[in-house]
């Protein structure tokens, strides 16, 4: 019986609960043949251990995994046993009478490796439980179902060219997901697909290296790589991944410069200037980079000198260029040889060297119209001072290199001789003065004279002349500057008073030495003693000079040592001063002459200035109120030379005592003396009207008045009055003079209320033409 167990568990796959089904099994047995007391172990109710079920199984569903079973149970059908955890029901079903565990569905091990469920074995009628749950396990058994992948693939890697056999590359990885603790589902092996035979894999590691040497990136500067992973150790029926690895080969120093010819030709224009570029060289280098950097040299012959070779900013090119003038006509061509190489060589490829090449060159040089070229860059001539007008300083000459019969015209240009202190010969460009030259005031002069072809005058070249002055002695020393200095009525005898500097404008050499001589007389009151170095020093005799008010004068002579020698004569001023204990000045006897009072120049000066400033306030106070005077005036517009009356206003007459003051035309009799007030503006105040009218009397002794006060008034202007006359109305005897309110406006009569005769000699001339009579209206 208990072999027919064991054959079910083996069946079952329950190899692990054999253990416990093989004790109870022994245990029974001894006890069956042993008379001695039964020593019985303590047994599990339950038989159980893991379970196994192999993942991806196609077999019918539900497919028997294994059975639980407890000795509770008797067989009777009391017994039922539940299953619970992990899948339980769904994925794990269980027989609730036999025991058995089937599965439903097929598993993934990659998705889940293992089940834990709980077993339990319950009465059927009261679901009592018969014995304590047990927990199990399901494990998924794996089998080679997935393939190899290479989660960072594709792949990218850099190597240099020329690399050695065997230099790393990259490493590969793959993973497979499969159990790798189980059989060889997981187990890889790498291989090359494509990319042989320039690159190789490591079977275990996947590092890729390079299978030959030499690649060069020049022929081929990128592989790609096909790596292969295989599980199931690479042996047949393993699954299989693959991915991509893009080699690019970096670039070395392996290919020296090549010209792509031998021989480079050009021409240029001999008038072309220095810098002027000639032609490109372009030596070829297949390199990249730093790599085909390249300089350019120029090797022998007679280009050196003429002609100078550079790398372009690419370091690429080489730029000829013209180092110095060419002429036609002295060098019609120039041959020379240049050498290109790389400016970065790598000692480790010297093997594939020389990294330099080198090329021939021919330069042609082209003639051209050229300017007249002078003898001399520039030119210096020298002339002595006060030279006669027309005196010959040098000569310049140039010649015509494409025609040298040709004639050349010479001439200075203005705005080098302002001053036109020489002239030039046209034809064969002799220069001489113009005027007297004074080395004094110029040494140096400057010219720019011009040479241009006669038969083509835009042909025109230039040349500076310099000129020198050459000195003669012709100024005589005198001194540095005019001396007016001071001594101490309380200095010593023998006291040095002030040193003497001489000048001489003549150039230094030329004999300019000056020496000064003070007075001779032996009872001279000052002493000079010549330095012989161009200066004297002023000193007291030992006899002390007698103190005087006017200051001293001191005749000094100054002579030259130049042929001829020249001598002048200059006069020192010196004054005697009291001065402090420190040495200062106190006072000078010409100023305590002139201030007795003490006073020095300073304070003299601020009193000058004080009154001086009062003076111009009063000048600038009479200006303003004459300036106040002439406005009061009438305006030149305004002017009524030819009125005696003037009207600003039309008023009601009499009764109007709002518009003027007609005090004065009412009682004339008492009127106020003139005031210097103006009458040809409105009065700021009025007096009180008087009742009384004024008579034709009182107008005429009013303007007797006014006119004798006009005459009488120098400040008046020169005309008859000026004077503004409120007075007119109902109330006068003659009436208003206004248009506005006469009787001809109101429909009245034309004519005055009374005779215009009686109005006295004064209003003649008004009678006349207020009384003529108008044509009537046609």
């Amino acid at each position: 019986m208990w072999g027919l167990v064991r054959l079910l568990l083996a069946w079952l796959g329950g190899w692990g609960c054999m253990g416990h089904l093989t004790a109870l099994v022994q245990a029974r047995t001894g006890s069956q043949g042993r008379s001695g007391p039964t020593l019985l172990r303590t047994r599990r109710s339950w038989v159980w251990n893991q379970f196994f079920v192999i993942e991806e199984y196609a077999g019918p569903e539900p497919v028997l995994i294994g059975k639980l079973h407890s000795d509770v149970d008797r067989g009777e059908g009391r017994t039922k046993y539940l299953l619970t955890g992990e899948g339980a029901g769904t994925v794990f079903v269980i027989d609730e009478a036999t025991g058995n565990i089937h599965v439903t569905k097929s598993l993934d091990r990659e998705e889940k490796a293992q089940y834990v469920l709980l077993a339990q074995a319950v009465d059927r009628a009261s679901n009592r439980p018969l014995e304590p749950p047990s927990e199990f396990i399901i494990k998924v058994q794996d089998i080679n179902d997935n393939p190899p992948v290479f989660p960072l693939g594709p792949y990218h890697a850099t190597v240099p060219e020329m690399s050695n056999v065997g230099t790393s590359v990259i490493q590969v990885t793959a993973h497979d997901a499969d159990d790798p603790s189980y059989g060889n589902s997981a187990k890889l092996v790498y291989t090359v697909l494509d990319g042989l035979p320039f690159f190789s894999v490591d079977p275990q590691t996947g590092v890729v290296r390079t299978a030959i040497p030499n690649m060069d990136r020049e022929t081929q500067e990128e592989f790609l790589v096909v790596i292969q992973a295989k599980d199931m150790g690479g042996h047949m029926g393993g699954l299989s991944g693959s991915t991509t690895v893009t080699v690019t080969l970096s670039d070395v120093n392996d290919n020296p410069p090549k010209f792509p010819q031998s021989l480079y030709q050009f021409s240029v224009v001999e008038t072309a200037g220095p810098g002027t570029l000639v032609g490109r060289l372009q030596a070829q280098d297949p390199d990249l980079g730093d790599n085909a950097l390249m300089a350019y040299s120029i090797l022998d012959g007679e280009g050196s000198e003429a002609f100078s070779i550079s790398t372009d900013s690419q370091g690429q090119d080489g730029l000829l260029t013209i180092r110095k003038p060419l002429d036609f006509e002295t060098c019609r061509s120039y041959s020379f040889r240049v050498e290109a190489t790389n400016t970065l060589i790598d000692p480790a490829y010297l093997r594939r060297g020389p990294f330099k090449d080198v090329a021939s060159v021919h330069v042609a040089v082209q003639d051209a119209p050229e300017p007249p070229a002078f003898t001399q860059a520039i030119y210096h001539l020298i002339i002595p001072e006060n030279k006669a007008p027309g005196t010959l300083v040098g000569q310049v000459s140039a010649t015509d290199l494409d025609f040298p019969a040709s004639p050349i015209r010479y001439s200075i240009l203005p705005h080098s001789d302002p001053e036109r202190c020489f002239s030039i010969e046209p034809e064969d460009g002799t220069i001489r003065t113009a005027v007297l030259l004074d080395r004094e005031t110029h040494v140096w002069h400057n010219l720019t004279v011009l040479a241009t072809e006669l038969d083509s005058s835009a042909q025109a070249s230039q040349v500076q002349v310099a000129i020198q002055t050459l000195d003669e002695n012709d100024n005589a020393p005198q001194l540095a500057e005019p001396y007016d200095t001071f001594v101490c009525d309380s200095a010593a005898p023998g006291q040095l008073i002030q040193v003497i500097q001489a000048l001489d404008r003549d150039e230094v050499g030329n004999n300019s030495r000056v020496s000064l001589q003070g007075p001779l007389d032996p009872n001279a009151n000052f002493t000079l003693r010549d330095n012989r170095d161009g200066s004297a020093s002023l000193m007291l005799p030992s006899r002390p000079a007698p103190p005087r008010l006017a200051p001293y004068l001191v005749p000094i002579k100054l002579w030259d040592w130049g042929q001829p020698a020249l001598s002048s004569t200059a006069t020192m001023t010196v004054s005697m001063c009291r001065c402090r204990p420190d040495g200062s000045v106190a006072s000078c006897r010409p100023e305590a002459q002139l201030s007795p009072t003490g006073l020095s120049t300073g304070a003299l000066l601020a009193i000058l200035t004080c009154v001086s400033t009062l003076l111009a306030l009063v000048v600038l106070y009479v200006a303003l109120r004459r300036q106040k005077q002439e406005a009061l005036m009438v305006l030149e517009e305004e002017d009524v030379r030819e009125n005696i009356i003037t009207y600003d206003d039309e008023g009601g007459g009499e009764e109007d005592t709002e518009a003027f003051d007609i005090m004065a035309l009412q009682n004339p009799d008492g009127a106020a003396p003139p005031a210097p007030v103006r009458r040809d503006v409105l009065p700021r105040t009025r007096a009180p009207r008087q009742p009384r009218p004024p008579g034709p009397s009182d107008v005429a002794q009013l303007l007797a008045l006014r006119l004798r006060e006009a005459d009488e008034d120098p400040s008046m202007p020169p005309y008859d009055s000026v004077q503004v006359y409120g007075y007119e109305g109902r109330g006068s005897s003659c009436g208003s003079l206004s248009s506005l309110g006469s009787d001809c406006e109101a429909g009245g009569a034309s004519g005055p209320t009374e005779p215009t005769d009686d109005w006295g000699p004064l209003f003649c001339t008004l009678a006349e033409l207020y009384g003529a009579k108008e044509p009537p209206a046609p």
